[in-house]
């Protein structure tokens, strides 16, 4: 199996999204029988927005010692693909803020690779612009995917319940305007589609909360530092960024992946309601990425 090489302009298109590898094996299966195949990589903790969703408005950064270089994180995806990925996100922060990320991008789309965008439905902060988004994201030929706020991170004085807007809530607002066909279509994530009568285009929902997705998950997260985290909703982690830089060999790195497999739990203990209102675990989204 080549290297990724992130590096070169030609591959950069992955930090558009996502990727398959076609040809692979899954060698990964967790304590649930649960087969690893998608992996989502950070490449930055920082963001130029301050969103009050996935970090706080005063946010204390990661010195760039600690960040894995673009060569580390050829090697790190490449040791996950050869164990069996064949899914690949690279995410954030806000990816777009690493340099010759924006060559990435202008890339992707002079390839002709279509441009899927995430938003967290918030409560009071942007329902009143999901028929906008779904207009804007038909007329640029973008899929769109809509994901209920999940309970990660200390954000100063906002409150995770004022701003959970249930799926369920969301889709009759759109049906209100929008004809939304049923669609069974997939994509290998979490997310279940419709396709918008009036735009053709396809609108996913991914619901944490209200429905949670753990016993089909097939993902696993990697900071831009290295930690490799099972769960989203869970703190279990493994450094990877020890054995990436102890030696030049991968057999360190690819024994520390295999043993963090092993620790996969069921699922996440995601909830929002009177009685729990805190961050279900400390760290922000920003932070693991999404």
């Amino acid at each position: 199996m080549g290297r990724i090489a992130l590096l070169k302009p030609v591959h950069q298109t992955l930090y558009l999204g996502s990727f398959s590898l076609p040809g692979t094996c899954i060698l990964m299966i967790d304590p649930f029988g649960r087969k690893i195949s998608y992996l989502r990589v950070s490449v930055t903790d920082r963001c130029d927005f301050r969103c009050v969703y996935c970090m706080a408005e005063h946010m204390t950064f990661l010195p760039k010692a600690e960040v894995l270089s673009l060569e580390e994180l050829d090697r790190l995806c490449s040791a996950f693909i050869g164990l069996g990925v064949k899914k690949l996100r690279l995410t954030g922060g806000e990816p777009l803020v690493r340099k010759n990320v924006m060559d990435g991008v202008r890339a992707a789309k002079e390839a002709g690779l279509r441009v899927k965008i995430n938003t967290v439905a918030l409560k009071g902060v942007n329902d009143d612009e999901v028929d906008t988004l779904v207009e804007w994201c038909g007329r640029e030929g973008h899929d769109l995917t809509f994901i209920e706020v999940m309970p990660m991170g200390d954000i100063g004085g906002e409150n995770r319940l004022d701003q959970y807007l249930p799926i369920s809530l969301l889709r009759a607002q759109m049906a209100r305007r929008w004809t939304l066909e049923e669609s069974s279509e997939r994509t290998g994530g979490p997310a279940r589609y419709v396709r918008i009568k009036e735009t053709g285009q396809r609108v996913g929902f991914i619901t944490p909360l209200t429905h949670n997705f753990c016993e089909s998950c097939n993902r696993v997260r990697v900071t831009c530092t290295g930690m490799l985290y099972m769960c989203l909703g869970q703190e279990d982690s493994a450094d990877l960024r020890a054995p990436l830089r102890a030696s030049e060999s991968d057999a360190l790195l690819i024994a520390a992946i295999e043993e963090a497999i092993t620790r996969k739990p069921k699922g996440h203990d995601f909830m929002i309601d009177r009685r729990h209102q805190g961050p279900a675990v400390g760290r922000h989204m920003s932070v693991t990425g999404g």
